[in-house]
């Protein structure tokens, strides 16, 4: 099928812009309209097809719920034969891509720390988020071991080299968003690798 273009509409030539300082932008204005330069932007953004329509999240007028730094992960429950034999509760599978993620909430729920692994207010360092993701019942020191690899693999493959992330974790330069930043990365490094 042909397609058809609209006509376009006709353009009146103006003579050229006044020196500095002779105009105000009031006469500016006016001379695009009467140009008509206007009517034809107008036209051709009217022929342009209508942006499909993204679903947004409804957001309540009211604010938002708090989530905790685990949602979406179940929490670790203690069987029958765990309580009786007063063991803790078998730890919660996570990939080592999970347990990055989880990290980078935890941290973020409770605050960054630098040179040291937890602090008296709950702060915490990378090692530390680490240290209490596996506490709560997420993963095994396997999962932690992965995830710790996957942090080199990133520090390296993007020229920041360390002996290790905790090194990173406590250079001068290093801020909360590089910590977030870098635990994203090597979460989906290691989502691609299927860790």
């Amino acid at each position: 099928m042909p397609r058809t273009t609209a006509p376009r509409p006709s353009v009146l030539v103006t003579p050229g812009p006044p020196p500095f300082g002779q105009a105000d932008s009031g006469a500016a204005a006016s001379a695009l309209v009467a140009s008509g330069l206007v009517a034809e932007i107008e036209a051709y953004l009217a022929s342009l097809p209508a942006p499909a329509r993204t679903p947004v999240p409804y957001v309540c007028p009211y604010g938002s719920v708090l989530r905790p730094w685990r949602a979406g992960h179940p929490e670790p429950r203690a069987t029958l034969l765990d309580r009786a034999l007063g063991r803790p509760a078998r730890p919660v599978p996570v990939s080592a891509a999970d347990h990055l993620r989880l990290a980078s909430r935890y941290i973020g729920a409770h605050g960054w720390l630098q040179g040291a692994m937890w602090d008296a207010a709950g702060r915490v360092c990378l090692l530390g988020a680490q240290a209490a993701v596996l506490a709560h019942g997420y993963g095994t020191p396997a999962t932690v071991r992965t995830a710790r690899t996957q942090l080199m693999e990133v520090l390296h493959a993007t020229g920041r080299p360390a002996r290790s992330p905790d090194e990173y974790n406590d250079r001068p330069t290093t801020r909360e968003g590089d910590v977030h930043q870098l635990l994203d990365r090597a979460a989906a490094r290691a989502a691609r690798l299927g860790l």
